[in-house]
């Protein structure tokens, strides 16, 4: 696996800030000429150039203008969106509350065919009850501090479980049979949580496996990711989300996820730890 799945990220603005130096170089301009030009201080240039510091839609603008080239900046002004979309910080994201972040993930997830999804920590959005994400969601908006949207939030993340009865998407889902176990809601949210997640392994869009305790590990545990078809890893952090798309980590991860496949159990014997697991908060 890769070290940082921000390298993604990091890699795609380095990209930009080399297109905006070779935009400079066919101008004919030194880092200099180009800095007087657009009226800044010829450090910023050089911060730009190395992808140290992301440029304003106002920024490439007047570097396109210095250089001659203003057909150029509405395609740099969209790539430079595009990749600041790749990294994402959640206090950034959540700043108005989190209901519009869980209406807008259904936008990757509507051209979705397969979704390939890990979790440690907890269910995964589209099996969430309303009482398990009021739960998450309470902790996660004191912990970041952001506005207190939660009744909304959670009717958007729960309506993401329509996408498991469409009939035109496929969600192969690995749990580690820790999410079972940890207390994230109360005693009967939890159960409630489980339950649901006894009802949903049987639809056809569904593949449910869960990686027990006791598993001889040839993948260590991770952190949550998402593999959207063969194109995109979304990862969560703590402090992010991250989308991943050069080409080889993407293929890390789903070389992790086949790994991860093979250490998980199905059917009934998926269905007894998820049971033990429900026994368990008696």
């Amino acid at each position: 696996m890769s070290t940082s799945p921000s390298s993604s990220a990091q890699a795609a603005r380095e990209a930009l800030a080399v297109r905006l130096s070779h935009l400079r170089k066919d101008a004919g301009l030194s880092g200099k000429d180009l800095s007087a030009r657009c009226g800044w201080h010829p450090a910023k240039t050089t911060r730009i150039q190395k992808g140290d510091a992301p440029p304003s839609d106002t920024d490439i603008r007047a570097w396109c203008a210095a250089c001659g080239a203003d057909d150029q900046a509405d395609d740099l002004i969209a790539t430079a969106r595009a990749v600041d979309s790749m990294y994402l910080e959640w206090r950034r994201l959540h700043k108005d509350g989190m209901r519009k972040v869980q209406q807008n993930w259904n936008t990757l997830h509507e051209r979705t065919r397969v979704c390939r999804v890990y979790v440690s920590n907890v269910f995964p959005g589209f099996f969430q009850t309303p009482g398990f994400a009021t739960a998450l969601m309470g902790q996660i908006t004191t912990f970041q501090g952001t506005p207190n949207d939660v009744s909304e939030a959670v009717a958007a993340r729960v309506a993401r479980s329509r996408f498991l009865y469409e009939g035109r998407h496929l969600y192969v889902v690995l749990l580690e049979e820790s999410v079972l176990r940890y207390r994230t809601a109360g005693p009967e949210a939890m159960r409630g949580q489980l339950r649901h997640l006894l009802d949903v392994m049987p639809l056809a869009s569904v593949s449910l496996g869960i990686i027990p305790f006791t598993a001889q590990r040839t993948v260590w545990p991770l952190e949550a990711f998402y593999l959207h078809d063969d194109t995109v890893a979304v990862v969560e952090t703590l402090t992010a989300e991250i989308k991943v798309t050069q080409p080889r980590e993407v293929a890390d991860y789903a070389k992790a996820f086949a790994g991860l496949t093979e250490m998980a159990v199905y059917g009934d014997a998926a269905r007894a730890l998820i049971q033990t697991a429900m026994d368990a908060l008696e």
